[in-house]
């Protein structure tokens, strides 16, 4: 199976968590469920399932593909 190297995009996250991936459902998403408080990591939020958290946590902890739009998102739920 070849490598996927299509670049990550916030549309493309929504879409790997099987969330809705288009604009206005992206800032619904993020105005529902932010901000986050400091002291909780995004992928420790209670809105996520097993799988969505699991997805989370490993694109931060082995730096994947998928890390820098994970902290896109990590910022955008803060702010």
């Amino acid at each position: 199976m070849p490598m996927d190297t299509s670049p990550h995009t916030l549309h493309s996250l929504f879409d790997q968590l099987g969330l809705p991936s288009w604009e206005e459902a992206i800032a619904r998403f993020v105005d529902d469920n932010g901000p986050l408080d400091a002291d909780i990591e995004l992928a420790d939020a209670g809105f996520w399932n097993d799988s969505q958290r699991a997805f989370l946590k490993e694109a931060i902890l082995e730096d994947s593909d998928w890390a820098e739009v994970v902290d896109h998102l990590d910022a955008l739920m803060r702010s």
